[in-house]
């Protein structure tokens, strides 16, 4: 992209509104978040914390989890190609796709999504959506190494409102989605639904002319909520998310066919006798009940149960004859309860909790090949087990400070049976994550904070280890690490200008990583220590009635310090899917007479995709834009996603193959309230 275009846009952005008048000017509204399972003010989190409201997830078009990394700092969502194969990066902290585990949690009304095949959520019903950057084991335990995604649906009150959209845009998109909710039983029971239909046609072109990437997607929610009286609050909630998709938007590098003995692929264009799918359905089902026992005193409980599944058949040669075609079939079941009891409305905010889980992971997949050696069929891998975790957390005011601190310990115990390779593996892992820290607050209008945590990975096993009889590396413990932050949160000008900083170093020891134990095998194991820093800047401001600007940027340095393998040395060498730098800037500005404008670039900074540093996706910026008309009951807008049609491909498993990025997209919404 021509970066002297993008500057003159962004330049353009704001001074376009650089003339408010100072008696227009009105405040920020402020927010209560509960990421850390107490009610906070933003500016009262001790941590680097990005927000969005319900409205601010319209206003940016986000659709999904991808579109949350774009408009937050360090944080970067790896598309593995597949729907729900998603691989989240956070501060340089990550886990690979196959190990069903992240770095980065994602919590949907408290439901946890750990896994990375899976990690996806539709967004249209979002009330608010917090992100917590940095280690949250004290309060999350397994799985948020890195931070989490807290992601608050609407619930339904006494108030009956809906509201309606459809949507058109290029390659025959269709869009269509409607949130109700209102009271059954006035001030007693009440409702709500959200649905949303969209499908689209793909942008990667066989040669015989069809487009094999279709998109459809389906989502469906609703709940049924209980207040039998003030203090007792009951709510029953499920939700349904299924994609009917084509082939993945992938193909062979030049590198890739030389492999095969092929000639160099074209750009979105496949040679392919093999029209593949990916189908995927997941379900959840979640009982959540509050009860106020005393003023002071609140009991919570949030029952879970998710099942994710995934059919998928892939050409990976895109020849004939047929080199290589994959299939594989995954099934994800998990079972969670956390029950935890808190402070409210006093001065010393506090949490204690219990939380348990147990998971199981089905796995089938098959290949066919005109090479023998290639051919594999497994039909009854099973992965399983059960986590038990206890913790707690506190913060206490002194005077202009405050200390706060907590203590969690997990233990997880897991089983790998696969009873025709004669496979059976178990094994366990425990682990204790304190944190400890400070606030002073310099003024009504600024604080400072220091926070020193734990956090890990959990461990796992090397399934292709035990298949191949290397005992040694059949499974690997748990990567750990240690995190020191500083931070200041201002807020400023009479309560027009958020503007926050912090500054982060992390040193990780036993870090997972993919190592080859010869020239040909590789898995995974505790080889590397890796350090990480960097910081975060974000920026809010209300010059005027109307516009808001805002502005992200994060910086990150993950090298490895000590690295070496069958293949090489990787010392010094930056951590894979680790981008130098991300960063946002946009404004949204609403006229009086009804008139809607919004623009904002995103992008990030070089990311390297394996640990020789040998290929890497380069640095890219994305303008979108918005713009229509308001009323009281009907909005319309037209939009365009990645306006200059900006190509940021992702190369893939050591450049063999290409993920491809989404091209330009333009459309437009029409939507009716009630």
């Amino acid at each position: 992209m021509n970066t002297k275009i993008t500057a003159l846009l962004v330049a353009a952005l704001f001074c376009l509104f650089s003339s408010a008048h100072a008696e227009e000017i009105i405040t920020l509204k402020t927010m209560t978040v509960t990421a850390n399972k107490t009610e906070e003010n933003t500016q009262e989190v001790s941590g680097s914390l990005t927000v969005f409201s319900g409205d601010e997830v319209n206003d940016l078009k986000m659709e999904g989890i991808s579109d949350i990394s774009n408009f937050t700092p360090n944080f970067t969502i790896i598309e593995a190609g597949a729907s729900g194969y998603n691989m989240p990066s956070m501060r340089g902290m990550f886990a690979e796709i196959h190990s069903h585990t992240v770095a980065v949690g994602l919590y949907v009304d408290g439901v946890p999504i750990l896994d990375g095949m899976g990690y996806e959520q539709a967004l249209i019903d979002a009330e608010r959506i917090e992100i917590l950057k940095g280690p949250q084991g004290t309060l999350y335990g397994k799985g948020s190494e890195a931070g989490i995604i807290n992601i608050i649906t609407h619930t339904p009150d006494s108030e009956a409102q809906g509201q309606v959209s459809a949507e058109l845009g290029i390659d025959n998109k269709i869009k269509a989605e409607g949130t109700f909710s209102g009271p059954i039983i006035q001030d007693k029971f009440y409702a709500g639904l959200s649905i949303l239909h969209e499908q689209k046609d793909g942008w990667l072109e066989n040669t015989s002319g069809d487009t094999i990437d279709d998109l459809k997607q389906d989502y469906v929610a609703a709940k049924l909520r209980f207040t039998p009286t003030g203090d007792l609050d009951i709510t029953l909630s499920g939700t349904y998310l299924k994609y009917d998709n084509g082939q993945q938007h992938m193909n062979l590098t030049e590198l890739g066919a030389s492999q095969y003995g092929l000639s160099a692929p074209g750009d979105r264009v496949v040679s392919s006798t093999l029209y593949g799918y990916d189908k995927t359905d997941t379900t959840a089902l979640t009982l959540k009940v509050e009860y106020r026992l005393s003023d002071t005193l609140k009991l919570s409980s949030v029952t879970s149960n998710r099942k994710y599944s995934v059919d998928n058949l892939q050409d990976y040669d895109f020849a004939q004859p047929e080199y290589f075609h994959y299939r594989s079939q995954l099934e994800t079941t998990r079972y969670s309860e956390e029950l935890r009891l808190s402070s409210t409305n006093t001065p010393i905010k506090w949490v204690v909790g219990i939380y348990t889980d147990t998971d199981e992971i089905e796995n089938k997949y098959s290949s066919s090949s005109i090479y023998p050696s290639m051919i594999m069929a497994i039909d009854d891998a099973v992965n399983e087990g059960t986590s038990r975790s206890a913790f707690s957390h506190i913060n206490v005011p002194i005077g202009d400070f405050s200390v706060l601190g907590g203590i969690r310990y997990d233990y997880q115990e897991r089983e790998f049976n696969q009873p025709s390779y004669g496979i059976s593996l178990e094994d366990t892992w425990s682990e204790v994550s304190p944190k400890i820290g400070a606030e002073y607050r310099v003024s009504k209008e600024m604080m400072t904070y220091a926070t020193v945590s734990k956090g890990y990975l959990p461990g796992g096993f090397n399934s292709y280890a035990a298949y191949a009889g290397k005992s040694q590396y059949m499974s690997f413990d748990e990567e750990k690490l240690w995190s020191y932050e500083i931070g200041i949160k201002n807020t400023l000008l009479n309560n027009r200008l958020i503007l926050n900083v912090s500054a982060f170093y992390m040193d990780i020891t036993d870090a997972q990583v993919q190592e080859y134990v010869n020239t040909t095998s590789n898995y995974t194991t505790n080889a590397a220590e890796v350090s990480s820093k960097g910081f975060e800047i974000e920026t809010i401001y209300k010059p005027m009635h109307g516009l808001i600007m805002t502005a992200g940027f994060g910086y990150v340095e993950a090298r490895f310090d000590d690295f070496s393998d069958a293949l090489g040395n990787y010392e010094g060498n930056r951590r894979p899917y680790t981008p130098d730098y991300t960063f946002n800037i946009g404004a949204t500005y609403r006229v009086s007479s009804g008139f809607y404008y919004g623009a904002d670039v995103v992008g990030t900074g070089n990311m390297y995709t394996d640990k020789a540093n040998e290929y890497k996706r380069d640095a890219y910026a994305l303008i979108n834009v918005k713009v229509g008309y308001e009323t009281e009951h009907y909005d319309i807008y037209l939009y365009g996603k990645n306006i200059l049609d900006e190509e940021y491909d992702l190369p893939y498993d050591e450049g063999m193959y290409v993920i491809y990025s989404p091209p330009a997209e333009f459309g437009v919404t029409f939507a009716a309230r009630f």
